[in-house]
């Protein structure tokens, strides 16, 4: 009763989300933005079940989250709004302001609404498996390693699923699981298309997925003989074989297949809104699925064309990926396209570890490669347009630590100190599993 009745600001801004604009700010996406003469999408969430719904115009109101029906329309709340506020003072009416704002299916992020949780593990949404727009559906080539395939995989969501760079989607497998769950647990990733998806209908979302294959080790749920052959042809019956549920549910996966969906969720990756920012990009294996969504909108997508032909993004763009092996390269093709197309705006190096070595001897990791440059990267990390965004395995950040750690040092700085205020300062940005 408090928040219904606190304020008549209150009334005045909790509107229910019927439809919420999505679109591009400079070179990231949130809500309000502009893209220039690219129309904004639009998505819409349905209100809480049970839960008020306060419509523009409208002469009454439903039961809301206080059970008071029979509100008889404007003028009415208005008046008991005023009652109330004497009643319940500044404070009540604080708080009812920001209950009013939250809203199901938006996360406001920086001041911006994003697209969040729109389907659930109870409710998913139910997307269909389509051709790739122009990638094969396996990436990478065999190795020897039996987990050597990586899969990018599109769904048709028919812009139910609208998402942002940055963020994930959830999959639920039909299992079982290995607490022979059914269906499976929901497993997240990270969406490696950019807002409008890879064939700019804002109607799809690809994911690059790792196919999980692990033998004679702790878990299997294959018996020695029982492994059959992936849509890739890899088989393993002479070995107890455990194969991620979820992972193989999606590699496996052919146009038409249905697949369920949820979230879409994460606030951790987003881009900066600054079209002048500079964006260096670390990613291990799978972990360039966020990157390849930011460099999409950087230098290929419509939504991020300037009007004088050029890029809406001004700043420079700086990918270090980590991978075992050559063959084990991701999105190759379109990185070579940037660079050519943008020498001044795009780099990439690759630490390949289990092929190349740097001039010590060492093994050639993100870290090692970033040594190589660790005078210029460390003097764009003072530059507060420089943001790090770090995807991949859990020990990239030792990595940083150990590749700044002398150099912060030798500038009588603490690189763990240094990181942390960057953090604060929301430019270092971490995603690791």
């Amino acid at each position: 009763q408090a928040c219904l009745l606190g304020a008549l600001p209150c009334f005045v801004s909790f509107v229910p989300m019927i439809g919420v604009t999505v679109a591009s700010t400079a070179f990231g996406s949130g809500a309000g933005s502009t893209l220039g003469s690219n129309p904004p999408t639009t998505f819409v969430a349905p209100p809480p079940s049970g839960h008020a719904r306060l419509l523009r115009g409208a002469a009454g109101a439903e039961t809301g989250r206080s059970g008071m029906a029979g509100l008889a329309g404007t003028a009415a709340f208005a008046s008991l709004a005023g009652v109330a506020m004497v009643a319940a003072g500044r404070k009540s009416a604080t708080s009812c302001n920001a209950a009013a704002v939250k809203k199901k299916g938006v996360k406001v992020v920086h001041g911006k609404e994003i697209p969040w949780n729109l389907f659930s593990p109870k409710a998913p949404y139910q997307g269909k498996v389509i051709e790739n727009d122009f990638h094969p559906q396996t990436l990478t080539e065999p190795t020897g390693d039996a987990n050597w395939e990586t899969a990018h995989v599109t769904f048709d969501h028919g812009g139910k699923v609208p998402y942002i760079e940055g963020q994930s989607i959830g999959v639920i497998a039909p299992g079982p699981d290995k607490k022979g769950e059914q269906p499976a647990r929901i497993r997240l990733y990270s969406i490696a298309s950019s807002a409008v998806g890879d064939d700019q209908t804002s109607k799809t979302v690809s994911l690059c997925v790792k196919r999980v294959v692990e033998l004679d080790g702790k878990f299997s749920n294959r018996a020695k003989g029982e492994d059959k052959p992936d849509k890739a042809g890899t088989a393993f019956p002479d070995n107890e074989v455990y194969r991620g549920v979820c992972s193989n549910h999606i590699c496996d996966m052919t146009p038409g297949d249905e697949v369920l969906i949820t979230g879409p969720t994460g606030a951790e990756m987003l881009l900066p809104e600054d079209p002048e920012a500079n964006i260096i990009m670390l990613a291990t294996g799978t972990g360039i699925a966020p990157m390849r969504s930011y460099l999409r909108l950087l230098f290929h997508d419509k939504a991020g064309a300037a009007a004088d032909g050029g890029r809406k993004f001004k700043g420079l763009a700086w990918l270090f990926m980590g991978v075992p092996y050559s063959k084990s390269l991701l999105y190759d093709d379109e990185h070579q396209t940037y660079k050519k197309e943008y020498p001044d705006q795009f780099r990439y190096d690759y630490a390949v570890s289990r092929e190349d070595k740097n001039a010590a001897g060492q093994k050639m990791y993100i870290q090692t490669k970033m040594a190589e440059y660790a005078e210029e990267l460390w003097e764009m990390m003072q530059d507060e347009k420089t943001h790090i965004y770090m995807c991949g395995l859990k020990g990239m950040e030792s990595g940083m630590a150990e590749c700044f750690g002398p150099i912060a040092e030798k500038n009588g700085i603490v690189w763990t100190e240094f990181a942390k205020a960057m953090k604060k300062a929301d430019r270092y940005h971490v995603e690791v599993y």
